[in-house]
């Protein structure tokens, strides 16, 4: 998962964002999970007040009590969403049509008496996007956005762990799914389609999928509605496009050049790694209405990625934005669809345990997605140091004496859970020094993308690793070197000189000016959020972002407005977003109140600078340092 960097900079802004015949016998569960898939129906054409009715029919049961869940926690996103919340009108049929007992044992758990007798369960679903409007857009009461649901007439963002549990019986079995839409409506899915038919009503279809068991459920999300779908090939993976614009701002085709480019620079990267066949990316822009998706950022899945960003978006700060977090989900073909633990293998989504590694699924896959750029000439070697300085910056502003290890294996829990955020920032900072001391080991010739190519040949997405061996193993398969720091920097608590780094490839980490944006100084906010009366100060730090001090801009000052739009606690992870990604160029209106009295600064952004560390090329670096520098970039 990427939540954007701005989800990030925003935690201290908004402190929290028709039946059919069973075979009966007394067929083993297992049996059962082999012969008779689970049948599952969604019909989209009988929404009722933004709710989707759910069918499942599971074959014939021989116990006398069984359990139904829906996940708590799903892969990818490291908190719980808890999507039994929005299950409404839960009932078990017996086979003469009457309603067994159920007991709702939590939030996501149903049982079901006299189980022998149960012919299908039925319920209706709400969606997660709707809830983001009554309060828990900005907390932690709803799923991630990209992780969500959306049910409304011109789209469905069909994230299936919303729609489909699981039986505690059944978990490996098979699933056939069918789903009804009206015949107008577009749709995709990477979920293998094993046929569509017309329905006798004329007006709608059914598609129907195969799923060889629950996780690949909750592994291919699907879209429905007014989209807009590109396709392209990187390399002998076919891409997929489908984008959702309500407005119509964007299109699939402005988007396709952007994502055609970077993921052919991606797979020019990766080389021999083919992990999928199939890759599909699924857009989703927010409108900014009260009842939009707040949650911006991406969701990985091991061969797709929801995506939601705002619609108000530029060209360029969209194409910008989809090139940090899907170039983030695309490399997850190699973690966790290639390497992964026996945690991520064996998920449980109702009680889940976690890997101690989220510094590799999430910080190397952040590091790759750096790297990558400035290796494939997308940026320049000085863009590529703005950003690595940008992830220090950040990191320093979280725990750096916590143990990486002990932070992701309790990472629903206190404190950890609040360092979430750092996984891609010293997670990337891992992957980055463990490839600078292989380059230097080998004359330049391995790097941290070698090690995971022979990790993924070692196991491979069918083979998961053992958690607690990984650290041991690829001491053995690298050097003593990358042993020590993993002991000393991931499995203890002892913060990265990132310096003596540096040092090996002749560049310098020092104070000096250095760009920033518009609501931030290299990484720290420069607002100071009231909660006591709902508005949005600017801190003692805006003295020090230039845009706003050449304004006049004070400490205390409130912005009111945005070029009309007024800014609250309600729409400020929308509104900052934007400002997050303003470019100089760009006409602003910004209506401010300092204690009664209006200011307006309504004028053409500049470049906005501050002081902090920059790193940059050493004058003095030998060639030797060069070298590895070369090799480490260019590799």
């Amino acid at each position: 998962m990427k939540k954007h960097i701005f989800t990030a900079a925003f935690a201290g802004i908004l402190l929290v964002g028709c039946n059919s015949t069973k075979t009966a016998g007394s067929k083993s569960t297992n049996d059962l999970a082999t012969l008779n898939p689970i049948e599952t129906t969604l019909d989209l054409t009988k929404v009722v007040d933004d709710k989707a009715p759910v069918v499942i029919n599971p074959g014939r049961f021989t116990t006398q009590t069984v359990t139904y869940r829906l996940p708590r926690v799903v892969q990818g996103t490291y908190s719980v969403s808890d999507f039994g919340k929005y299950i409404d009108d839960f009932k078990a049929i017996d086979y003469k049509g009457n309603e067994l007992v159920v007991t709702k044992t939590d939030t996501n758990t149903w049982t079901i008496d006299n189980a022998s007798e149960l012919d299908k369960i039925m319920y209706n679903v709400n969606d997660t996007f709707d809830m983001e409007a009554q309060g828990g857009g900005i907390g932690l009461e709803v799923p991630f956005s990209p992780a969500g649901t959306n049910i409304e007439t011109t789209n469905y963002v069909l994230n299936l762990h919303g729609f489909i549990g699981y039986f505690d019986s059944l978990k490996n079995a098979q699933y056939k799914l069918d789903v009804t839409a009206p015949k107008t409506m577009k749709k995709t899915s990477a979920l293998q389609e094993t046929g569509t038919v017309m329905n006798k009503d004329g007006v709608s279809m059914t598609s129907s999928y195969f799923a060889p068991r629950y996780f690949d459920i909750t592994d291919n999300p699907m879209f429905y509605g007014n989209l807009d779908v590109e396709e392209f090939k990187v390399g002998d993976i076919k891409i997929v496009l489908s984008v959702y614009s309500p407005n119509k701002v964007h299109s699939a085709a402005k988007v396709r050049e952007t994502m055609e480019k970077m993921m052919q620079a991606q797979k020019t990267y990766l080389g021999d790694i083919n992990s999928t066949p199939r890759y599909d990316i699924y857009l989703y822009l927010s409108e900014g209405k009260p009842e939009s998706p707040k949650g911006f950022g991406a969701l990985e899945h091991h061969t797709s990625t929801v995506v939601v960003l705002p619609e108000s978006m530029p060209d360029e700060a969209l194409a910008e934005s989809m090139i940090d977090v899907v170039s983030h989900e695309f490399f997850h073909i190699v973690t966790p669809l290639s390497v992964h633990s026996e945690d991520v293998h064996y998920f449980d989504y109702n009680q889940p345990t976690f890997s101690k590694h989220l510094w590799m699924y999430e910080g190397v896959t952040e590091y790759f997605a750096t790297l990558f750029q400035v290796d494939q000439g997308l940026v320049d070697e000085k863009e590529f140091y703005s950003k690595i300085a940008g992830k220090i910056q950040s990191s320093l502003s979280m725990n750096d004496a916590m143990s990486f290890t002990k932070m992701s294996e309790n990472i629903l829990e206190q404190p950890y859970a609040p360092q979430y955020v750092n996984v891609y920032q010293k997670g990337a900072l891992i992957g980055m020094c463990i490839d600078i001391l292989m380059r230097e080991e080998s004359n330049g010739n391995r790097g941290i993308l070698s090690l995971m190519k022979e990790l993924s040949l070692k196991y491979g997405k069918n083979k998961p690793f053992e958690d607690d061996n990984l650290i041991s193993e690829i001491t053995q398969m690298t050097y003593p070197s990358v042993g020590e720091f993993l002991q000393t920097h991931v499995v203890g608590n002892t913060p990265i000189n990132y310096n003596d780094f540096f040092a090996k490839t002749g560049l310098e980490f020092i104070e000096g000016k250095v760009p920033t944006n518009y609501i931030q100084n290299d990484g720290q906010l420069i607002f100071a959020p009231d909660m006591a009366t709902g508005t949005i100060p600017f801190s003692e730090a805006v003295k020090n972002n230039s845009f706003w001090a050449d304004n006049g801009v004070l400490p205390g000052d409130v912005i009111k407005t945005i070029d009309g739009k007024k800014l609250t606690l309600a729409t400020a992870q929308e509104m900052l977003t934007e400002a997050f990604m303003w470019k100089p160029g760009r006409e602003v209106d910004v209506r401010i109140d300092r204690k009664g009295e209006e200011v307006v600064v309504k004028t053409t952004l500049t470049q906005s600078y501050t002081t902090g560390r920059t790193l940059q090329a050493n004058p003095k670096a030998t060639a030797k340092q060069k070298a590895l520098r070369e090799a480490w970039l260019k590799g």
